[in-house]
């Protein structure tokens, strides 16, 4: 876009509701007189419970119903991080649109007490929609004005405003995107702002309250538009078959008289009659269908009135309990209490379903605790499995210092692989604004106990332990220096290689040898003492990442790749995947040789990954002409089938019917010949994971990842090992279909992490995981549908020719 050009929306074309986030109040709160002692009291001595009103008003008359946020009790700190989103659309605004912001204080009783109100309208002097984070004063003990012209502006007089208001608004450009990012002078310039921002509220003091509102940000700036059609009725009578669309405010609301139904029915007093209730044969069947339903599903009215009647029979099986647990209506103080009282006495339930207790359908704070207490019969080995998805759980509870986090601090004190992940998993995510304080505190548990720790056998005692895990952060900022260096030079990838190691061997040669052993960020149990420079390297491409090898005290080594500039937080939680599935299939007795190299993000847009030995298929098929050949090399045999040993080719089939099945649930997309490595015992494996959970850049994918070079290799679509492929493929997937529920609610974790294909949107992802299950389907069924996908896949000719193109795009590059 030139620098002449503006682009931007017009406000009738958005048809979309009107959505903002309330993120907090800033300032201290007057203090309040208490009854009958004259004694004035601090905000913190009364735990104030403070909520926000919004009411949108259009040309100075407020319009449709006032929406309010949850009460918020966190003492000195106000922070409700809550969405609001309007019946009101953007293409209904008018010019003189306004937002009239109440907080209110609920902490005394009856008598709701009023704390203050600000308005900002929501176009701006040029007619352009706000966006991004805006900072309101309150009004003291005004209700928010939504005439126009409004009594109660939030905008700070501008004979008021002094560096810190001008700073605020540099910071607000700065995360729509419009201030160029510029890491560690951001971070500079963010301790500076903490600094100015310490000076100006001791100058200031405490006479004025904030409130932030964060307003959505769209692609473009969009402007107001007012259209003539907007005030043309339609004809009541239309001679077409047109389809008219009429908004119901009423939708997703509550119906008073089902609820007033549902509330007699499910009566407390009726708690003793109901001890009693045996379903009947077609209740039972109803029930048994109803614990079927995945984890992603609701449940009707119906259905959650059956269960509850019968939940006293429902108690000694322990698949009821989460699905129980959504029936009960949480408002109603009685049903709460005899639903928990419940919970203590139900048959302890999996940790699958665990999990699910822990994703963001279930608020209750004694829910989450009987779920963190189930979690603790995990081991170790289980739990480093779900630790990233537990981490990315810790945004939907109510607390900081929740039970949650205390328990992964707890068990991490014990192994230093815990520890060292958590610590890695809980630092990346403070780089998400909303969540910041909640994931240092995090980190400042994990650090203020492990230094607590004693010296144990080894002689480590717990600040030794806390400086090895730092000094990890210190060797990836060494290696992101390293990588500005490398780009720096001009020259092809061969003169890059060269500066690496000449950095390695002259200025930065305490890499060469590390003063004191760093575990590796990779394998925390393994202490990597220094990098060889004559085995590092790095790779041709875009971001030249940098494959270096480090000396292990052991005497061996250990190679990993370092990227900058790549958000691999997506690949570390494929990765992760493949490796919980490979753990589900072992548990089975089917090992299929899969490979799930070691993958770690160690901020936004870097990262480290596992090295392994190996080639992709692209270079294989171009050296060797098939795979075949290739493996001849390595594994010969005149008498084994196409001349390899027996083992090698049972290898390759059991690894391409592994990863078939799983790129297949997982939605794997962008597969081409240079993503498909082959190592020469034989295993087939993917890399690079930038496109999951069905989406694909290209036209047309086949549901099936099965290039027609691996069919060959296993002797053609009639042989006996293709048939045997088949075989593995519909074996696998069986086995993961009945871990169906632990795999979606694993994922249903993630729905507020930052990864780009789950926090697009987290709902119809999971939905798309889901529907890969084929849970309406027997086992015998679900073998006849897979083995009609392979089918379907070998057969599909159009990917060949987008292969072939792209292959040809690689050559010419």
């Amino acid at each position: 876009m030139s620098g002449n050009e503006f682009r931007f929306f017009l406000s009738y074309d958005i048809n979309l509701p009107v959505t903002f986030r309330i993120e907090r109040l800033e300032g201290s709160l007057p203090p309040v007189e208490v009854p009958d002692s004259g004694i004035d009291s601090t905000a913190e001595e009364r735990r104030a419970e403070l909520y926000v009103e919004c009411v949108l008003c259009m040309d100075g008359a407020p319009f449709g119903l006032p929406m309010r946020t949850r009460l918020e009790t966190n003492g000195s700190a106000y922070c409700w991080n809550e969405l609001i989103t309007l019946s009101t659309k953007y293409r209904d605004l008018s010019r003189y649109s306004q937002l009239a912001l109440t907080v209110w204080d609920v902490s005394h009783g009856k008598n709701e007490g009023l704390i203050g109100g600000a308005t900002i309208p929501l176009f701006n002097s040029k007619l352009q929609l706000k966006t991004g984070k805006q900072k309101l004063r309150l009004w003291l003990g005004k209700v928010a004005d939504g005439s126009f012209p409004t009594t109660t502006p939030g905008k700070v007089p501008r004979h008021e405003r002094g560096e810190l208001e001008r700073l605020e608004k540099l910071l607000n450009k700065y995360e729509r995107g419009q201030i160029q990012r510029v890491d560690w002078l951001d971070r500079l310039t963010f301790k500076a702002m903490e600094k100015i921002k310490g000076r100006e509220s001791s100058k200031t003091g405490s006479s004025h309250l904030y409130l932030v509102v964060d307003f959505c940000s769209f692609e473009h700036r969009v402007v107001f538009q007012e259209s003539g059609a907007n005030f043309v009725l339609p004809s009541p009578i239309s001679s077409t078959n047109e389809l008219v669309i009429v908004w119901d405010p009423e939708v997703g609301k509550i119906n008073p008289s089902e609820h007033k139904q549902l509330k007699l029915a499910r009566s407390l007093t009726r708690g003793i009659i109901d001890k009693d209730l045996k379903p009947s044969n077609n209740e039972r069947k109803s029930i048994q269908r109803i614990l079927k339903y995945p984890p992603t599903r609701s449940l009707s009215g119906d259905e959650r009135q059956l269960l509850w009647k019968f939940r006293f029979s429902l108690m000694t099986e322990k698949r009821a309990l989460t699905k129980f647990l959504r029936c009960v209506e949480w408002s109603d103080v009685q049903e709460a209490k005899q639903a928990l009282e419940l919970m203590g006495k139900w048959e302890t339930i999996d940790v699958s379903d665990a999990l699910e207790l822990l994703s963001p359908l279930f608020e209750s704070e004694e829910v989450r605790a009987y779920a963190v207490s189930v979690l603790e019969r995990a081991d170790d080995e289980e739990l480093q499995c779900y630790l990233l998805k537990l981490v990315q759980a810790l945004r939907f509870e109510r607390t900081d210092k929740s039970r949650l986090s205390q328990f992964l601090v707890q068990r991490s004190l014990n192994n230093i692989e815990l520890a060292s992940f958590l610590r890695w998993y809980v630092a990346v995510e403070f780089y998400d604004h909303g969540y910041t304080k909640r994931f240092y505190c995090t980190h400042e548990l994990l650090e203020e106990n492990m230094m607590k720790l004693q010296a144990g056998p080894d002689g480590e005692d717990g600040f030794k332990l806390w400086q090895s895990l730092v000094r990890q952060t210190e060797l990836t900022a060494q290696l992101c220096s390293i990588m500005r260096d490398v780009r720096n030079v001009r020259g092809n990838t061969q003169k890059k290689i060269e500066k690496l190691r000449q950095l390695l061997s002259g200025l930065l040669s305490e890499l060469t040898y590390f003063e004191e052993p760093i575990r590796s960020p990779l394998a925390p149990s393994l202490l990597i003492t220094g990098i060889v420079p004559s085995e590092s390297s790095i790779f041709k491409s875009a971001l030249h990442p940098l494959r270096l090898t480090f000396r292990t005290q052991t005497g061996g080594t250990s190679k990993i790749i370092f990227k900058k500039g790549d958000d691999i937080r997506q690949d570390q939680l494929v990765v992760q995947m493949v490796s919980l599935m490979d753990r589900l299939l072992k548990l089975e007795n089917l090992d299929l040789h899969l490979t799930p190299y070691k993958v770690l993000a160690t901020g936004q847009d870097e990262g480290m990954l596992e090295f392994i030995p190996s080639r992709s298929l692209a270079q294989i098929l171009s050296e060797h002409r098939s795979i075949t050949s290739y493996l001849q090399k390595f594994h010969p045999d005149d008498r084994g089938p196409f001349g390899i040993t027996a083992t090698c080719l049972e290898t390759f089939i059991k690894s391409c019917a592994g990863y078939s099945v799983i790129t297949y649930i997982l939605g794997i997309g962008d597969r081409h010949l240079d993503n498909l490595l082959l190592r020469d015992d034989g295993r087939m494996f993917h890399v690079d994971f930038g496109f999951i959970l069905g989406r694909d850049p290209k036209p047309f994918p086949p549901p099936m990842k099965l290039c027609k070079e691996m069919v060959e290799a296993m002797g053609g679509a009639e042989s006996q090992y293709y048939t045997r492929f088949k075989s593995y493929c519909c074996e696998a997937y069986n086995i993961l279909r009945k871990s169906s529920n632990l795999i979606l609610n694993l994922f249903h974790l993630m729905a507020g992490s930052n990864i780009p294909d789950i926090a697009s949107d987290p709902e119809k992802g999971i939905l798309k995981l889901q529907e890969k299950f084929r849970l309406d389907l027997d086992d015998e069924a679900a073998i006849h549908f897979f083995q009609d996908l392979i089918n379907e896949s070998v057969s599909a000719l159009f990917p060949q020719m987008v292969e072939t193109i792209h292959r040809w795009a690689q050559y010419w590059r």
